[in-house]
């Protein structure tokens, strides 16, 4: 029986800092799901993880956004964690990343902290959409309007608030990413 996402590559875009099971679970559920999944960060070997304020554990990087070509993946995933979106928005090649997904409707997941690089990327005008609760003010001067929700969907792009949430999170998640492009998406609330 094929799965839900064979034939799909995703990219998961994270460095350092990065809230540990806001990556592993969805790239799990992800795999199980059949797609192809690339950890995609600044630097090449392996970025740290946390679980909340201690030291989680390193995972691999696949693809350095050097070598990354955004072209290549059908969905992005962006997990959360308080320092890893904070330093992928100071990196111009993960902003430009990010923005070729906005740019072409294809699916976006983030979690937690995971819109701060989107706010970037210019990905949150006219959406509704979570997240944690901090970036809520972030969120809403950058054009979205935030909800407290667990997860919300608006044309491809799913958001969630905190680890408590993943099992719902992952579930639309694949649920988007299998729907693929969302046409016009950018342009629905404007």
């Amino acid at each position: 029986m094929a799965q839900k996402l064979d034939g799909k590559t995703v990219a998961v875009l994270a460095t350092d800092g990065f809230e540990q099971v806001e990556l592993t679970e969805p790239v799990k559920a992800l795999r199980d799901a059949g797609a192809t999944v690339h950890v995609v960060a600044p630097k090449g070997g392996q970025i740290q993880g946390w679980n909340h304020h201690d030291r989680g554990d390193m995972v691999d990087v696949d693809v350095t956004l050097d070598q990354a070509d955004a072209g290549r993946y059908d969905a992005l995933l962006l997990p959360g964690g308080v320092m890893n979106p904070d330093s992928l928005r100071l990196e111009p090649k993960a902003i430009a990343f990010v923005k070729s997904f906005v740019e072409s409707d294809r699916p976006i997941a983030a979690i937690c902290h995971g819109p701060w690089t989107l706010i970037d990327a210019g990905g949150v005008r006219g959406k509704r959409m979570t997240s944690w609760p901090s970036l809520q003010t972030d969120l809403r001067n950058a054009g979205a309007s935030w909800v407290d929700e667990q997860v919300v969907t608006d044309h491809g792009l799913v958001t969630s608030r905190k680890p408590d949430d993943i099992p719902a999170f992952c579930r639309k998640m694949i649920e988007e990413f299998c729907e693929g492009r969302h046409a016009g998406h950018r342009h629905a609330a404007e």
